[in-house]
């Protein structure tokens, strides 16, 4: 889907629904971007309402919203457990192009951080186990003793996924999608859900 979404009628948007144009455009994105065509910003906010973002990687998305892993015990896993809201962005630089998602957070299942944990590379999944991430760490030496110290433990056996690690999902309450136009005059679409199936609007520049 190469079109300009100011070639596209609203109805026909609705019809093609934010799915199939999102994964158009992250297929475009993977012919296009040098490294992470799937990097994601994601935005958490604390209980006293103060946001932080960081980069984290897309694992998975349907209908359902959009997938990424964690430690759990980390500021961000720690923010979305305890306000199960939070927003995506994603920056094409190459394609002009930027997605925006907002929605409500809940934890994968057991089943699927089990899945995706068994792709991840031995390295990884031992770093898994040894970072407490976001916690004070004295010296970089300290965190490759606790690597060591993993690598030993599972020695010979496979790698379980730690208690403390797992995904999110985040769902879609609105997803925008951004697209350059020549002199700042750009596209903006918004789909939001509308009883299984999608109302769109445009919004200025």
């Amino acid at each position: 889907m190469t079109e300009l979404l100011s070639d596209l009628t609203d109805k026909a948007l609705a019809a093609t629904g934010p799915l199939a144009l999102f994964d158009a455009w992250l297929e475009a994105a993977r012919a296009s971007e040098p490294n992470d065509p799937n990097a994601m910003a994601l935005a958490t906010v604390d209980a006293q309402g103060r946001p932080s973002v960081r980069m984290v990687l897309l694992k998975g998305h349907d209908i359902r919203g959009f997938v990424f892993y964690t430690n759990v015990e980390s500021r961000k896993g720690l923010e979305l457990a305890g306000q199960k809201v939070a927003a995506l962005a994603f920056h094409w630089k190459a394609l002009r192009r930027q997605v925006r998602i907002e929605g409500p957070v809940s934890p994968v299942n057991e089943a699927e951080a089990d899945a995706y944990f068994a792709t991840r590379s031995r390295d990884s999944q031992l770093g898994a186990w040894a970072s407490a991430q976001s916690r004070p760490l004295a010296a970089r030496a300290t965190f490759e003793a606790e690597y060591a110290a993993m690598a030993a433990r599972f020695d010979g056996q496979e790698v379980p996924r730690p208690p403390h690690w797992s995904g999110f999902r985040v769902g879609i309450r609105q997803i925008e999608f951004w697209q350059d136009r020549p002199h700042r005059l750009h596209d903006r679409v918004v789909f939001t859900p509308n009883y299984g199936g999608w109302s769109v609007k445009r919004l200025y520049p």
